[in-house]
């Protein structure tokens, strides 16, 4: 896996392992971070031997959105009065997160700790949240004088519309059972040893499953969200049929008849 100096990337077998690595920061997000996970995540998209990413944070949190003092400093606007090139800067976390959450392979996010702003967003861009009892969630931004940016889209999708306007003009921070009321996350584990089973039976569970259905089924979910349910429903048929044409279907309904596995379980 390639180098990064901001987060590790790590394989075992189909199952890629995608660490943010600022514990001292409690994974605090600076620019330099950003480009590491877009360039992280538009890899993994074209990785046909990557069933499952696994996101997590080290050190006991997620992520604590993005890292203040790096944003304090900040440069002056261009005196020029041309563009302003910050602009483009923060919009690239936003391509971090379309990537994320465009990414065909099953994502699961495990947040322990703190999962504030860009940590929120990067949890509402994967499939499956896996909750330990410490995590916390929240846009707190409006406190020092700016907006949750990039994450909006996802974190409404998640949610819906009014329990992102609470948090949005509210600034709270939410405990992990209102995060698993809301839907945020699905599985909620009191303990760590409870939240590394759960996580353990997710990926066993993903891994029985054909990776192009499950990357069709993603995409037609997705697709929900942006498309006309005409159109939608016109894709799922086609997408099940070009599906049901190809060997791996007929193989798979023969080992699903005999209760045996089919050759991509487990893998």
């Amino acid at each position: 896996m390639a180098d990064y100096a901001n987060i590790r990337v790590e394989r075992e077998g189909a199952v890629v392992r995608l660490v943010l690595n600022r514990p001292d920061r409690r994974n605090a997000l600076t620019h330099a971070m950003m480009l590491e996970l877009e360039r992280a995540f538009t890899a993994l998209r074209d990785d046909a031997s990557c069933r499952v990413l696994v996101l997590r944070g080290a050190g006991g949190h997620f992520s604590a959105g993005g890292d203040l003092d790096a944003m304090a400093d900040m440069p002056p606007r261009p005196a020029d009065g041309t563009a302003d090139p910050l602009v483009p800067a923060y919009r690239q976390f936003g391509s971090a997160l379309q990537a994320l959450n465009g990414l065909p392979q099953a994502t699961i996010a495990v947040v322990e700790g703190s999962a504030v702003g860009g940590g929120f967003g990067m949890a509402c861009c994967s499939d499956v949240v896996v909750l330990h009892q410490s995590a916390r969630f929240g846009m707190p931004e409006p406190k020092v004088g700016f907006i949750p940016s990039q994450i909006l889209p996802f974190v409404v999708r998640r949610i819906g519309e009014g329990a992102a306007r609470d948090l949005a003009v509210t600034a709270r921070v939410i405990d992990a059972v209102e995060a698993h009321r809301l839907g945020i996350g699905r599985h909620l584990c009191a303990d760590g040893a409870s939240l590394e089973r759960t996580l353990k039976g997710l990926v066993d569970d993903i891994l029985l499953l054909e990776p192009q259905a499950v990357a069709t089924a993603k995409r037609l979910v997705l697709a929900c969200a942006r498309e006309d349910d005409g159109a939608v429903l016109d894709d799922a048929a086609s997408s099940l049929v070009g599906l049901l044409r190809r060997p791996q279907a007929a193989d798979g309904i023969r080992h699903f008849m005999a209760r045996t596995r089919p050759p991509w379980a487990g893998k």
